[in-house]
């Protein structure tokens, strides 16, 4: 089933010109619990927006569409839509919730003492600027990079723990809780060096992305290099290099249960990789698609710019310069679906799946419908099993080599 146009967002200010990437989308981000989203429209601003019933808006959107019916989107709640004014241009966005407010905490962001949701996002100059999303407050900046901040990750396990990567060609952590000490700066607040946990330095290019696993034990960045680099996050060091590719490596992430990671490259190739290992478990080459219909067309690439695993794990989603979204399947080598898109740049499932938000280079964000799977139970015992089994903890198990080899991701 082809992935279908279910809604697009264009920017609400005409296009500029006069910065570089001022009116481009390099970022779309969901909320861990799937109700906001977030887009990085150009032009210095982030549009938040509320998903109050947005699985049902799209679905309802989606049967209009398959009806025949003119496609719209979302009526409720665009009033409590929220735009960011940054200053710079933004280049990373990511989610989380912000622990809740302490005895005596004045800030007004959690003034209820329950948990809130934060959005940080990475600028144009250096800095980091962390937002509370139900009232849109400026809560406070980080300092300490010195170039584009490209791509920023939250730990999953709900840790105020921060990771930036940068064209400084660093990546750090940052502790966000609520101990540290802050200073104020005008009308917003600084965060006090100690905030800092740790500079990664280790890359000899810009660095493009970086993806903290699920169990929070790893991170892996990837700059204009042919090789991504893996880091401990228990100790902050490097791993390994994961070398493989031909060209830059541009995007990864790790699966759910954190037992496989995918990187993708300008060599318009995607490999599955065993983090815990180190071993190359398949590679996935984006052959345009009149080459696969037609044996006799002479075979070109494209560079990749995205790739994403979807939420149980049993999908990834690439995005390449052949204006193409593809939809693959964990043990098949070849996508079981496509979608004509226009200067794709990133791409985001949904938390809770069903559907992919896509950003362009206009600055448009578009949402197409994604396969919906019930796990089998063999799949969701290896999910659970691998969520805190180690690659090397499976294969010390007393068990037979073909059940090792399934809950190792060797069965494809």
């Amino acid at each position: 089933e082809e992935p279908v146009l279910l809604a697009e967002l264009k920017p609400g200010r005409p296009q500029r010109y006069d910065w570089k990437s001022s009116c481009e989308t390099w970022s779309v981000a969901f909320s861990p619990d799937g109700a906001w989203f977030a887009w990085s429209q150009g032009h210095c601003v982030v549009k938040l927006i509320p998903w109050p019933l947005g699985e049902a808006e799209l679905c309802k959107t989606s049967e209009r569409k398959s009806r025949g019916g003119k496609a719209e989107t979302w009526s409720r709640g665009a009033a409590k839509e929220r735009t960011l004014e940054c200053g710079q241009i933004v280049w990373g966005l990511a989610f989380s919730a912000w622990p809740a407010a302490e005895d005596g905490d004045t800030d007004p962001a959690c003034a209820m003492g329950l948990p809130c949701l934060v959005l940080a996002t990475g600028l144009n100059d250096g800095q980091i600027k962390v937002w509370e999303v139900q009232t849109g407050h400026l809560l406070f900046s980080l300092l300490g990079h010195q170039d584009v901040v490209r791509d920023l990750s939250f730990a999953p396990n709900g840790s105020p723990i921060l990771v930036s990567a940068s064209r400084d060609k660093t990546l750090r952590v940052w502790d966000l809780s609520r101990d540290g000490v802050l200073f104020p700066s005008g009308d917003t607040f600084l965060l006090s060096p100690g905030r800092q946990v740790q500079v990664l330095s280790g890359h000899v290019q810009w660095v493009y992305c970086c993806s903290i696993s699920p169990d929070c034990s790893m991170l892996c960045s990837a700059a204009g290099e042919k090789s991504a680099l893996l880091w401990s996050m228990r100790s902050y060091t490097l791993i390994r290099r994961l070398e493989g590719h031909q060209s830059s490596v541009v995007s990864c992430d790790f699966s759910p249960d954190s037992a496989l990671l995918v990187t993708a490259s300008y060599d318009a190739c995607v490999i599955m990789w065993d983090p815990y290992t180190g071993e190359q478990l398949r590679t996935l080459r984006h052959v345009p698609l009149y080459s696969m219909l037609d044996s006799s067309s002479e075979i070109h690439t494209s560079s990749l710019r995205s790739v994403c695993f979807s939420p149980e794990g049993l999908y990834l989603a690439t995005v390449a310069d052949d204006r193409l979204l593809r939809i693959w399947a964990l043990e098949l080598r070849s996508p079981v679906a496509f979608a004509p898109m226009t200067n794709g740049l990133c791409c985001m499932y949904f938390p809770h799946g069903g559907f992919i938000a896509t950003g362009t280079r206009d600055g448009h964000v578009q949402f197409w419908t994604a396969p919906r799977v019930l796990s089998s139970l063999k799949h969701l015992c290896r999910k659970a099993l691998r969520t805190f089994l180690t690659t090397y903890q499976v294969l010390a198990l007393p068990i037979p080599r073909k059940l090792k080899e399934f809950l190792t991701y060797r069965t494809f």
